[in-house]
């Protein structure tokens, strides 16, 4: 097991912090960030929480940090089919049914599709992916995913950066960081140079035989989530970016 000091260290430099700087924001003294570094002192159960705070240290890791202490965990894991989620699973269901004749799906912090909507069961069940499956797995076959994707060049791109700043924000996750390594070797994505561009964001043109939908997306997560099967969640909305698209998907 990793001890806490080992878990603070690597946050601190997660973070871009010194130990001065992380002292002064917890309003200890840089020596007892120290010691707690090295092991000379013990954290109590309140300054881990305090510090993980102030490192903006995401749930699931904060868990790792209590137990290295040799605290119980703060966040628990359930079932998304348990009673006490109805209510976060019926407005995850809320969302996608309104969001209708527009895309909308549900994915965990691996991108695996949780739930989706009708209209995005339509789309991706064209090219193979369907609840359960993985966006980051289907992503790694890049030649399907240029034959999917019109402007595969920067939307790879894009996924590369996406994966690599997740990851980051998360003090790393290897999943993520493998696939951002195998994006980085795709020749597509090597020879793309991002362009001044006018358009306020990246769309993704779908391409399925005559029918092609530019899509952009946005993305909403829960506030507040103690549970980390509601930590891990982020819901992807996705709207027509022409009004080609719009005509299409209201045809759907």
């Amino acid at each position: 097991m990793t001890d806490f000091g080992t878990h603070l260290r690597s946050w601190r430099g997660t973070r871009h912090m010194s130990q001065l700087q992380l002292a002064t924001e917890a309003e200890v003294s840089s020596r007892h960030i120290s010691f707690l570094e090295s092991g000379r002192a013990g954290p109590s159960r309140q300054m881990i929480l305090h510090l993980a705070d102030i490192l903006e240290v995401p749930p699931a890791k904060r868990n790792e940090m209590l137990e290295a202490a040799g605290f119980a965990p703060q966040h628990h894991r359930s079932e998304l089919n348990a009673d006490h989620m109805q209510t976060v699973t019926k407005a995850m269901r809320m969302m996608l049914d309104k969001h209708s004749p527009y895309p909308a799906m549900v994915m965990d912090r691996l991108w695996r599709i949780v739930d989706l909507n009708d209209t995005a069961a339509m789309l991706f069940g064209a090219a193979g992916l369907a609840k359960g499956d993985s966006l980051l797995d289907w992503s790694l076959n890049t030649k399907v995913a240029a034959e999917v994707i019109e402007n595969w060049a920067e939307v790879g791109h894009h996924t590369l950066t996406r994966l690599r700043s997740e990851s980051r924000a998360q003090g790393g996750i290897a999943e993520l960081d493998r696939a951002a390594n195998h994006l980085a070797k795709d020749p597509a994505i090597m020879g793309y140079s991002p362009e001044p561009s006018l358009s306020p964001v990246i769309s993704t043109i779908y391409i399925a035989g005559p029918m092609r939908l530019p899509m952009i997306s946005t993305y909403a997560t829960f506030g507040g989530a103690e549970d980390l099967a509601i930590s891990d969640l982020k819901i992807e909305l996705m709207f027509p970016a022409t009004p080609e698209a719009e005509q299409i998907l209201n045809s759907l």
